[in-house]
């Protein structure tokens, strides 16, 4: 398929973990609040567990609201949390008497869905936090303090041929071993039976999940979570130790990766075709780099991951590339294509019944030798994540191959796990996206008030913005606050002067490495300048033209590439931040008005030869925008005073507030709803259009 050199490096170590319980916190924290700093130990700790997997519990006394009595209580992590990061009211809590009581409803594996069914009849205190599918594990078990957790490591020897010795062979048979059984009631049975017949066991490997052991306190149930995981992490690093992994190394990395990466992500998005548009996330972390470019790499890759968390993640198989061919669109489309046929050629072959619809046939991970591993998913967040699990499930790999075969999921258990109706009713309980998830936005004078405006607008409505300015530490100030504001996901910046073409290429390749491409620009970076003819020159008028013609020429240059690998999934936007001073002539700035006039009948000339390709292009011209704008903040400010008699401050802005037909401010705010507007798919059939947003100014209507 691809070229092979020799190439050969040490297998990568497993992580060790050690105990951060700290005893002077625990001190000052209730029996909950125990169970809460165990479990956001354990799952802030990615040698520990992934995001969102593993589940914790502690059975509690607490008082009946209704009687008064004391009872026992489970609190148990919920449906769809993540241990790392949740709070008390992420755990559901239920009457651990009537949990026990279900089992005279269990007649058999078939009774699996109806079992979860029963869970919200258990609740305690009107909790609404939903249990989730794991429940049983904890509930079946006569323990007081549970850890069901998937660290890389672990699952090594769950997915594993050599697992169930190495078990013995670390542990010496105080950790069982039970055999592969999806998550479910029967699962929870099949625990309980185990532990009720071998009472020395102090933890249960469960194949294809990971480990499940307990404690009496919440502190001794983490320690000994802890020990479990290094013990195994400690056990296979002896055995890789000094060996190549996936059979050697057979092709170094590319120094070029990064760049391949920003050229191939935009053009692999532009043939996922589906419902909603896609987003990319790049890795070329040393465990993407040692798998790919392995000699085993695409026997391992076709199996598909073996967990069920790392699974639902990351699809049934990744799509492999070869390099030697990346810029060939044709070979990528017919890839693309294959995967889907055979994404389809799986759902007949496994579907049931009662299975509902297919799900979306595009791959979520894309593997590339020497370049790296690409994933991509509806959401930033998501797409990273799914890097993510499948970099667990490359360490998975290399640990169970080390003591044996690496066993995948079976395709029919794999497709009832994914087409699962539980699972199912939970994605059709989800709310509605926003209107423009899976939207990539760049923003130029995105550190500004309405360049930053705008990039807040996008990402309220779900967009990813990669914010684009040359003053670096403004533009940090404002990615900083954004990330806080909306997630760090969605947020990235670039130091970009659009007088440089370099810089504005670099800028747009950092667009689609980080998120897959481009749907919107807004070119916004801007200047303004105030002088007479006579006063005018050539260095202020070339000024003038570099940043709002020029710049707006070279932004829309090198998004052109990217903008148009959108047509078939419903086109492209570009959207100018014109002036009302384009429209309507200005004594005393001749530079900057017939520099802003040159942008705008670039948009006009661009929608032409854009509709072609589903690129839109329109202008937003506003006027005064003064509170919040970087520009009036500066000489223009005095300069357009002078022009017309009058004070600087608030004798200014009140000119030309009354100078307008409604007589009101005009905001950044109010720009960035009209770039909302033209930006989304609200405005599709709209292209060569100018909007003005000045309060009303007759001299810039349109004619």
């Amino acid at each position: 398929m691809y070229a092979r050199s020799p190439f050969s490096a040490a297998a990568l170590p497993f992580a060790v973990p050690s105990s951060r319980w700290d005893d002077s916190v625990a001190a000052t924290l209730s029996p909950a609040e125990l169970l809460l700093y165990r479990s956001n130990l354990l799952g802030s700790d990615l040698t520990v567990t992934n995001f969102g997997g593993g589940n914790t519990s502690a059975k509690l006394t607490e008082t009946d609201p209704l009687t008064g009595e004391s009872v026992e209580v489970m609190w148990v992590k919920g449906s769809g949390g993540d241990i790392g990061s949740m709070k008390l009211d992420g755990f559901a809590t239920l009457y651990q008497d009537k949990l026990l009581g279900l089992q005279q409803y269990y007649a058999g594996p078939d009774d699996d869905d109806k079992m979860v069914g029963y869970l919200p009849h258990c609740t305690f205190n009107l909790n609404g936090r939903a249990a989730s599918i794991d429940t049983p594990l904890h509930s079946l078990l006569p323990y007081a303090h549970v850890d069901h957790v998937h660290p890389d490591a672990i699952i090594a020897l769950a997915a594993s041929s050599g697992g169930e010795a190495a078990t013995q062979e670390i542990w010496g048979g105080k950790i069982g071993w039970l055999g592969w059984k999806r998550p479910g009631y029967t699962l929870g049975v099949l625990l309980r039976d185990y532990v009720a017949a071998n009472p020395g066991v102090e933890g249960v490997m469960l194949a294809g999940h990971g480990i499940i052991c307990w404690a009496d306190s919440s502190k001794t149930c983490y320690e000994h979570t802890i020990e479990l995981i290094a013990a195994a992490a400690k056990y296979l690093n002896a055995r890789l130790a000094g060996k190549p992994a996936f059979g050697g190394q057979v092709m170094a990395p590319n120094p070029d990766r990064a760049t391949i990466a920003a050229d191939l992500m935009p053009r692999l998005r532009g043939f996922m075709t589906g419902a909603r548009t896609k987003l990319g996330h790049y890795s070329d972390d040393a465990e993407a780099l040692e798998f790919i470019g392995s000699a085993d790499f695409e026997r391992l890759a076709r199996l598909g991951t073996s967990c069920p968390d790392h699974f639902l993640r990351t699809k049934i198989a990744p799509l492999t590339l070869d390099p030697a061919r990346l810029r060939d669109d044709d070979y990528l489309a017919e890839k693309i294509a294959e995967y889907r046929a055979m994404y389809g050629a799986y759902y007949q072959r496994c579907k049931r019944g009662n299975s509902p619809a297919m799900r979306d046939s595009n791959p979520v991970v894309v593997l590339v030798p020497g370049v790296g591993r690409i994933t991509f998913a509806t959401d930033k967040t998501t797409a990273r994540l799914a890097g993510e699990f499948y970099g667990n499930a490359i360490n998975v790999m290399r640990g169970a191959e080390a003591i044996g075969d690496y066993i995948a999921l079976d395709e029919q258990e794999a497709f009832d796990i994914e087409y699962w109706l539980l699972e199912e009713a939970k994605l059709q309980g989800m709310p509605a996206p926003k209107q423009l998830v899976g939207k990539i936005a760049l923003v130029t004078g995105g550190a500004g008030g309405i360049g930053a405006a705008s990039a807040a607008r996008l990402l309220r409505e779900g967009a990813c913005v990669m914010l684009a300015d040359r003053d670096a530490a403004a533009l940090e100030e404002v990615r900083a606050g954004f990330g806080a504001q909306f997630g760090k996901d969605v947020v990235r910046c670039t130091v970009c002067d659009v007088t440089d073409e370099a810089q504005v290429a670099t800028a747009f390749a950092e667009c689609a490495r980080e998120f897959g491409g481009l749907d919107i620009l807004v070119a916004n970076a801007g200047i303004a300048s105030s002088a007479v003819i006579e006063d005018t020159t050539l260095e202020l008028w070339n000024r003038n033209y570099d940043v709002l013609a020029q710049g707006y020429f070279l932004t829309a240059k090198h998004a052109w590439p990217l903008l148009s690998r959108m047509k078939e999934q419903g086109g492209s936007s570009v959207v100018f931040i014109g002036s009302k001073n384009a429209v309507a002539a200005a004594a005393g700035a001749s530079a900057y008005a017939s520099a802003k006039a040159a942008a705008n009948h670039l948009a006009r000339c661009l929608a032409l030869e854009g509709a072609p390709t589903g690129i839109r292009v329109n202008t937003v011209n506003p006027d005064a925008v003064i509170k919040g704008s970087k520009i009036w903040d500066g000489d223009w400010r005095k300069e357009r005073a002078g022009t017309h008699g009058i004070d600087a401050g608030a004798e200014l802005e009140e000119h030309y507030r009354n100078r307008s037909m409604l007589k009101r401010d005009v905001l950044p705010e109010d720009i960035a709803e009209a770039v909302y507007w033209l930006g989304s798919d609200m405005s599709a059939k709209s292209t060569g259009n100018m909007i003005n947003v000045d309060a009303g100014n007759a001299q810039a209507f349109t004619r």
